[in-house]
């Protein structure tokens, strides 16, 4: 197709509910890939992906690739005609490659009983609007075949019995009865750890087929758990966002997929940037260091812990800032030298507000990127 008969597609009328970035991801993989049935993956995913039914059939009325004429029409012969006829690759392509042009669907207007604050909950921050949310986004991954890796799925055509899925969950959380999900019977602790370990079983199934005898239903197969993960956390951190919850879902170190307590976006990349920037021989100290400050439960000795961790990272460094600093140096280490944060030394204070625990890391993780940036630096120097 030349550039002066192009179709500009219309992407007005779709709504994204996924992040770009995981659509584009996982749609670029169908784009690559071989084989009759990418084109069943690719209705797939925009019918997880988009809300509503209409980029499916916008794709479905797209002609495939034999069926194009290259003098001008199309093999069907339906009315379709001359060389600006796209074929379902290309139309497809397009999609993803102006994914970031789409609209992201949006939770609609409060309607009348919400503006008049009667009747419904106005935004679900109450802790059992919080579960019975939580249980919906759960039940809309079990209905696209995101726990069939894991629970298994029923089929006409095997008698086998399914997996005990309650039992599979109390096996990692030590508490039975909880499959099928019942929000109004559960704790803040059954919630959040029931929150942690679905996230570890989600997989996203890149396939699936209809099997019509008896009216079976839809198969899932062809698995991974890495898009899953990045949705499931995206569904679940925008839940307890609106719900209040000082806890999100850690997308990356140690402690991924666990609760750990919300920053704000400066110190989230000052974390991300510490956890891929620093050296491999440093990355295990500052990875334990950032979990151990930022999980659900930190305490005052966990904290100090993860202080710990990182002045042994910057001890080792020290060479490199006094070079950098001189004698300044020494500045570095005197306050938590003086004070009860690593070597527990009688002669140091120990009463002081844990406020200053929260200073000293960030300090400190900002500390261990600036001699990451310092190490790089003089890498380049001598390159």
């Amino acid at each position: 197709m030349g550039d002066d008969d192009a179709v500009s597609l219309d992407l007005s009328n779709y709504e994204l509910t996924w992040p770009v970035s995981l659509f584009v991801s996982e749609g670029e993989r169908i784009i690559a890939s071989a084989g009759s049935s990418w084109a069943d993956r690719a209705e797939w995913l925009m019918t997880e992906a988009l809300s509503g039914s209409t980029a499916v059939a916008d794709f479905s009325e797209m002609v495939n690739h034999h069926e194009v004429d290259p003098w001008g029409g199309t093999a069907s012969g339906w009315g379709r005609s001359g060389p600006a006829v796209m074929t379902k690759h290309e139309w497809f392509s397009e999609v993803i490659s102006r994914a970031s042009e789409i609209r992201l669907a949006a939770a609609p207007r409060p309607y009348w009983p919400q503006r008049q604050a009667r009747g419904l909950s106005t935004n679900g921050s109450t802790a059992h609007d919080a579960q019975r949310d939580f249980a919906r986004i759960v039940g809309d991954f079990v209905d696209n075949g995101y726990l069939v890796e894991h629970f298994g799925e029923e089929c006409v055509d095997d008698p086998n019995a399914l997996p005990d899925a309650s039992a599979l969950i109390e096996r990692r959380l030590g508490i039975p009865g909880l499959w099928p999900l019942a929000p109004e019977t559960w704790d803040k602790d059954t919630f959040y750890g029931l929150i942690e370990v679905l996230h570890d079983l989600v997989s996203r199934p890149r396939m699936r087929r209809y099997h019509d005898y008896c009216s079976c239903g839809w198969h899932h197969s062809e698995f991974h758990n890495g898009p899953a993960r990045i949705l499931y956390r995206t569904k679940v951190n925008e839940l307890l966002r609106a719900a209040g919850v000082q806890y999100e879902l850690a997308a990356e170190g140690e402690d991924l997929g666990r609760l750990v307590a919300v920053t704000d976006d400066a110190r989230s990349q000052l974390v991300h940037r510490a956890l891929h920037d620093s050296p491999p021989d440093v990355t295990p100290d500052v990875r334990h260091a950032i979990a151990l400050y930022r999980s659900r439960d930190a305490s005052s000795e966990s904290k100090r812990s993860a202080i710990f961790n990182l002045g042994r990272v910057l001890e080792e460094r020290r060479a490199l800032i006094k070079d950098q600093l001189g004698k300044d140096e020494g500045a570095l280490f005197e306050i938590a030298n003086r004070f009860d944060l690593r070597h527990r030394r009688a002669d140091q204070r120990g009463e002081y507000d844990e406020a200053f625990l929260d200073w000293i890391f960030w300090w400190y993780l900002g500390t261990v990127e600036l001699t990451n940036e310092l190490i790089r630096a003089k890498s380049r120097a001598h390159g």
